[in-house]
């Protein structure tokens, strides 16, 4: 299906967000639009053949929606439930993976603006005797500079059966971090990027311990109300996704084995740096809404884009990807990987336009790297 439909374009400005004590990037100098505002039309005919190559490289569907300006190009392909042969659809809910680190680093951000949070004090400063080592800082940890070994390497080695040892499993915050801690660290703090799923685990224990909440009442109460976004949930550690949804299916090690549904999960092992279930549309919103400066002030906003380059056209912030095309525009949000979907999430610099793709599979290379020409399409446009 390949459709465009025009709505909620007032959406996001009639969100208030009073929790912010420092107005959100008001000043138009402090951003760079000029790229967004010259970017071409989508091209929905490339993100149809784009999600088109995703199934038939073994994504049961595949889905892609952007939102430009208050237009919403919606495509799909494939179906969301392999066993009725149902059609995938862009109002499907689906689970996001690390996309939640980004939630999970807007609640920290806004503990820095409310003088609850230090983002250079050392996370024992706040946890005492979490870390072996004070010189590991909150900065660090929402960066992947910790050097905290990630525990679901090992977690994971097997993918289906790593899954289904944990698939009901419910872990504390603390397990999970001391597993991590069984290995050595990766490397000195601060000295280098490696992405560490124990990072985000950290941040969570950070979020409950600062707010006296759960993290689910800090991601209600902060982001989604604010934003209304119907479609977005934290379930921990219920197993079942909310209303209408596609089903995920993490694809064997074994070459020809039958994909396994793993839509019903705890998501224990990931918690507040994985275990997020929300939608296209709803992941559209809270990307626009952060990249225009709505969720925190511009100081904090500044932090969070203050880049460490990955490789030659990806690097990372706080809790927020950059990913250069080759038009030469930059995106800004994150990618999702858990058992059963992939998601690439991201916004222009300005958040005038955003793309969120999903395919509904989880351990296929091949799939995963086809669907990141979806921000091809959805940024550059037909070349």
């Amino acid at each position: 299906m390949v459709s465009a439909t025009v709505g909620r374009g007032a959406v996001l400005g009639a969100v208030a967000l009073s929790l912010l004590a420092v107005p959100a990037r008001a000043a138009a100098g402090e951003r760079d639009t000029s790229a967004a505002a010259a970017l071409p039309a989508p091209d929905t005919a490339g993100l149809a053949a784009v999600l088109k190559s995703a199934v038939a490289q073994g994504a049961p569907g595949a889905l892609a929606r952007v939102d430009d300006r208050g237009r919403a190009h919606l495509v799909t392909r494939g179906v969301a439930d392999r066993a009725t042969g149902r059609a995938l659809s862009t109002d499907d809910r689906f689970r996001v993976g690390s996309v939640t680190k980004t939630f999970s680093a807007v609640v920290l951000l806004q503990l820095v603006d409310e003088h609850r949070l230090v983002l250079d004090a050392p996370v024992n400063r706040y946890l005492p005797g979490l870390l072996p080592d004070d010189r590991i800082t909150v900065r660090h940890v929402l960066g992947h500079r910790s050097g905290l070994y990630d525990y679901t390497n090992d977690m994971f080695a097997s993918s289906v059966s790593g899954f289904e040892a944990v698939r009901t499993k419910v872990f504390t915050y603390r397990q999970l971090v001391a597993l991590s801690l069984k290995k050595p660290r990766t490397n000195a703090p601060g000295a280098a990027y490696a992405y560490s799923n124990t990072n985000f685990v950290v941040a969570g224990l950070l979020i409950e311990k600062l707010t006296g909440q759960s993290v689910r009442t800090a991601y209600r109460n902060r982001i989604i109300e604010p934003l209304k976004l119907a479609d977005t949930f934290y379930v921990h550690p219920d197993t079942a996704i909310p209303g209408r949804y596609a089903r995920g299916y993490l694809t064997p090690d074994t070459a020809g084995a039958p994909l396994v549904d793993a839509t019903a999960q705890t998501v224990s092992w990931a918690q507040s740096a994985g275990a997020i279930i929300s939608s296209a549309r709803d992941l559209d919103v809270f990307y626009s809404a952060l990249l225009k400066g709505r969720l925190m002030s511009a100081a904090r906003l500044a932090e969070m884009e203050r880049f460490t380059p990955v490789n030659s056209t990806t690097a990372y912030g706080l809790g927020l990807r950059r990913r250069d095309l080759s038009c030469g525009v930059s995106v800004y949000g994150h990618t999702g990987a858990v058992q059963g979907y992939y998601t690439y999430a991201f916004g222009t610099k300005d958040g005038s336009r955003s793309l969120t793709a999903m395919a509904n599979t989880s351990n296929n290379g091949k799939v995963l790297d086809t669907l990141a020409g979806a921000l091809e399409s959805a940024f550059c446009g037909k070349r």
